[in-house]
């Protein structure tokens, strides 16, 4: 068994113990299901979208690309705010989840994305010439970014069990 996944009751170390015992739910949930949860697929979409974007540009030239990437890279960042303050606000009000690295290695890495992918939809408000090349690798290192953070954010979920509800007959 990984470290990273949760423990039995009666595991030897108390600190982890004491970790695996606190409550996980989800505070800020519609019927149950996390909000930040439901969130976070619209700003994944739209940055891997703009790397796609990026790459036709690349490809073609056409300008109307650049006004795709202009509203893709636009909505990443702004779905990410959302995703971001709703993360925030569980992360802070549930302490099963305050307790947990991986929690704050996630929000570490999701507050990197959601700097680059600021950086990206300015970039393209005011200098949409600057797309290719610095456009694409901001695209590109937000996609790698993204991969990271939704790691972490899949371990929280998979390793944790964060925002899961277990039917009473499971």
């Amino acid at each position: 068994m990984e470290e990273s996944q949760e423990v039995a009751p009666d595991h030897p170390n108390p600190h982890i113990r004491d970790v695996a015992a606190q409550d996980i739910s989800s505070s800020i949930a519609v019927a149950g299901h996390p909000i930040h949860a439901m969130l976070v697929h619209f700003p994944i979409a739209f940055v891997i979208a703009t790397l796609g974007v990026d790459i036709f540009y690349w490809w073609n030239g056409d300008r109307f690309w650049l006004e795709v990437g202009k509203w893709s890279a636009g909505a990443a960042f702004i779905f990410g705010v959302l995703a971001a303050v709703v993360g925030t606000l569980e992360l802070l009000a549930v302490p099963g989840i305050r307790a947990r690295v991986a929690s704050w290695n996630h929000a570490i890495a999701a507050m990197v994305l959601l700097a680059i992918a600021g950086c990206n939809a300015g970039l393209r408000l005011y200098w949409p010439d600057m797309v290719l090349p610095s456009g694409l690798m901001l695209s590109v290192l937000a996609s790698l970014a993204t991969a990271f953070a939704g790691w972490h954010g899949g371990k929280l979920v998979f390793d944790h069990g964060v925002g899961l509800l277990i039917s009473p007959r499971q």
